[in-house]
């Protein structure tokens, strides 16, 4: 049997090594080569597919096939899973936002994925939830519905997307900041579900995202919207206060919604995800798309960028959760 010398040795040594990577980076090079999956951790008729069905949309031109799978349940926490499991090869990617890639792990004892098990891609919209309330209450502004929750303690319920979303988050701040409101809260599958019930009248009080949808039917009377929880008023929606105008300084709270895949998902792929979305997010018409629904269109994000934006929120809201002792059981 011939034998290698030392040069043929190292030679040898250094290729075997470099295979994985070459494989990866060959894996990388033909990417995509089959539809990707956009998974929305809510019901179908949310904010969520208002967000991602229009990416989706563009991204026919960008990647190739895309489609949208709602996988809802457990505030997002569901289909924020189901991703987290899959292969990193970027053919399943989350719609997340700063309930399932924040809160959720932060105020579960046991989650069941963690901060860690994704990389962010691209911020696609930043937003606002509102609070939105049937015709019938008493209340045309935040004022008027907290002295109305303090006439009758018990009486009122709030409906947000599921235990320890944004929304849920955001209810809790309110009935601390407004002095311990009585109001309890009501958990549903899909915000759609919850304005559906505020609508026909189940439910009195919704804290959702803003949408579209939201604004048609405060426009048909069947709502009212109080305020928005953002520092300024929406250029989509600029005759609705914010909660700091209506008299609570310190109930602020500025969402977002953006890409995310599995955290060993090759960096080839997530800079070939961020720059046809970047092209994308460029389009005037998409992004009145999004304005018209109170939302901000972000067209100069990165992984980078909206890794920070993660980073910031948790950041931020570490506290703001331990103070309120908000947790999910």
């Amino acid at each position: 049997m011939p034998s290698l010398s030392r040069r043929d040795f190292v030679n040898a040594a250094t290729f075997a090594v470099a295979l994985p990577g070459l494989s990866r980076s060959g894996k990388a090079a033909d990417y995509p080569s089959r539809p990707i999956r956009l998974v929305i951790p809510y019901a179908a008729g949310g904010s969520g597919d208002q967000i991602g069905r229009p990416w989706v949309e563009k991204m026919s031109s960008q990647l190739g096939p895309t489609f949208v799978e709602n996988v809802g349940g457990a505030g997002g926490a569901i289909g924020t899973t189901a991703v987290a499991r899959e292969k990193p090869d970027g053919y399943s990617l989350l719609l997340g936002n700063g309930s399932t890639q924040v809160i959720i792990p932060l105020t579960t004892p046991n989650p069941s994925y963690s901060v860690g098990d994704f990389r962010a891609i691209y911020r696609l919209i930043s937003s606002a939830l509102v609070f939105a309330v049937h015709p019938s209450l008493p209340a045309t502004d935040l004022q008027g519905l907290i002295a109305y929750a303090r006439s009758k303690p018990g009486a009122l319920s709030y409906g947000t997307p599921g235990i320890g979303t944004g929304n849920h988050l955001v209810g809790e701040l309110f009935k601390q900041q407004a002095g311990s409101l009585d109001i309890v809260h009501v958990p549903y599958r899909g915000i759609s579900q919850a304005t559906n019930d505020l609508v026909s009248g189940q439910i009195s009080l919704v804290i959702a995202v803003m949408s579209d949808q939201l604004q048609q039917l405060r426009r048909a009377g069947k709502i009212r919207l109080l305020a928005v929880t953002t520092d300024r008023r929406l250029s989509g929606a600029p005759d609705i206060p914010t909660a700091i105008e209506s008299g609570m300084p310190d109930l602020s709270y500025e969402g977002w919604f953006g890409l995310f895949a599995p955290t060993k998902t090759d960096d080839a792929i997530i800079d070939r995800i961020a720059q046809a979305t970047r092209a994308a997010m460029a389009d005037p018409a998409l992004q009145a798309r999004y304005r018209a629904q109170g939302m901000e269109p972000d067209s100069d994000s990165s992984p980078e960028k909206f890794q920070r934006v993660v980073d910031a929120t948790s950041a931020s809201l570490a506290p703001v959760i331990k103070s309120i002792g908000l947790q999910v059981l």
